[in-house]
């Protein structure tokens, strides 16, 4: 067909096209007709060597009949039930340290000791005020008999008309003198005895014991050091009392933590030992919420028993929940529910009833849709019911080119290109 275009066309190359006198003359109208009716003969003979358009291919799966178990997953910490943080209540210097860490410790036994030589002196001091106002206290009372002694004398002389009333006034005020110098001895002796009680006090408080059984996980001093406790009394050491039972607190995203209830049983791993799967149940769930990020979690408290000392405080766990179970269900993968057809499939589609789901099913060829009820899901299959099991569903369309198009692309709208 082409040939015969440019035969015509060289047919009329000495036609009214030539060159004349030095300038181009336009073809005539007859000639631009037969030259535009040849060309469309070509195009008609070509779009007639075209090949039909290939049917459309899909990628399917099997709808089988299996297990099917839904799961919160989450991540958290491990830790000991207790954990308590021994401090220092006076500053001094550390003088001798009697643990270590992962050492086993017992209430009441000695962990370390402070200098106490200011502690001592301290205690001498206040010991030496003590005893000062008990002297203080015993001259008063003895002021005061005195001073009784002399009531007695002055108030007999007094009924014998032998001194002047004034002179038992005087010795009567003098008594009530002396028994205010007794009160304020009595005062001050209060005072120096609570001094040296406290100072008895800081001096204990230079040795540190243990107030739980366990052991010591962590120690934050050495010896020689100087602890201050001018504003909050340090941590020396950090103690587990019973690492056989441990915790593990848990991040649970509010979008599931309503599936989750106290006593239910979970699983974890830890990366120390990524082919042990541990056991435990969830304690608590607390109601306080954790906010990072405007991302919302709750705290779910498991107990996990360690008896093998495996788990140690501070591990990392990736922790499992399982909410629901379905045995002998028929399942599809969740790509089936996901595809959506083009074309004249999408326009043909049934519009599926509240609460039921549209898949797609290859009988054959042909695509058609079936309604089906969505139940329980894992992540990567669903249970459905309106379906058979060994039923086609159709999970994606293939590109001309053979390859898979991608998931959730629709036909009739616009495309991406990737």
């Amino acid at each position: 067909m082409t040939l015969a275009i440019t035969a015509h066309l060289r047919e009329n190359a000495g036609g009214p096209s030539r060159r004349r006198s030095g300038a181009w003359v336009l073809p005539s109208q007859r000639s631009l007709l037969r030259i535009v009716t040849w060309a469309g003969l070509g195009l008609s003979a070509l779009a007639g060597c075209q090949k039909p358009a290939a049917a459309p291919k899909y990628t399917t799966a099997r709808a089988d009949v299996g297990p099917v178990v839904g799961r919160v997953t989450a991540s958290g910490t491990v830790s000991a039930l207790v954990t308590v943080q021994v401090g220092a209540q006076v500053s001094g210097r550390i003088q001798a340290l009697a643990v270590d860490f992962n050492s086993k410790v017992t209430k009441g036994q000695v962990l370390a000791r402070l200098d106490p030589a200011l502690f001592e002196a301290a205690l001498q001091l206040a010991q030496a005020n003590e005893k000062a106002a008990l002297g203080g206290l015993a001259r008063a009372q003895a002021l005061e008999k005195d001073a009784q002694r002399k009531l007695v004398r002055a108030r007999t002389l007094a009924d014998q008309k032998l001194v002047p009333l004034a002179e038992l006034e005087a010795a009567q005020a003098e008594v009530e003198v002396a028994q205010a110098n007794i009160q304020a001895a009595e005062g001050s002796v209060a005072q120096a005895r609570a001094t040296r009680q406290q100072a008895q006090v800081n001096l204990a408080y230079t040795t540190i014991t243990s107030p739980i059984d366990g052991t010591v996980i962590s120690r934050a001093v050495d010896v020689g050091q100087t602890v201050a406790a001018s504003l909050q009394a340090p941590t020396l050491f950090t103690i587990a009392e019973n690492l056989s039972k441990m915790q593990v607190d848990t991040n649970v995203s509010e979008a599931d933590v309503g599936k989750l209830s106290d006593g239910m049983e979970a699983r974890f791993s830890v990366d120390a030992y990524p082919a042990r799967v541990f056991t435990g149940r969830i304690r608590q769930i607390r109601y306080a919420p954790q906010v990072v990020q405007n991302v919302v979690t709750y705290d779910a408290v498991i107990d996990v028993a360690n008896d093998e000392r495996l788990l140690r405080p501070g591990m990392t766990a990736n922790v499992a929940f399982v909410y629901a179970r379905a045995d002998d269900a028929v399942r599809v993968p969740n790509a089936a529910l996901r595809f959506r057809p083009d074309g004249e499939l999408a326009r043909r589609a049934p519009k599926a009833e509240p609460g039921q789901r549209l898949i797609w099913v290859l009988d054959g060829d042909a695509p058609s849709p079936v309604a089906v009820t969505t139940g329980l899901s894992d992540g990567s299959v669903t249970v459905v019911q309106g379906l058979s099991a060994g039923a086609q569903v159709i999970t994606e369309r293939q590109d001309p080119g053979g390859g898979a198009r991608p998931p959730g692309l629709g036909g009739g709208g616009m495309r991406r290109a990737f």
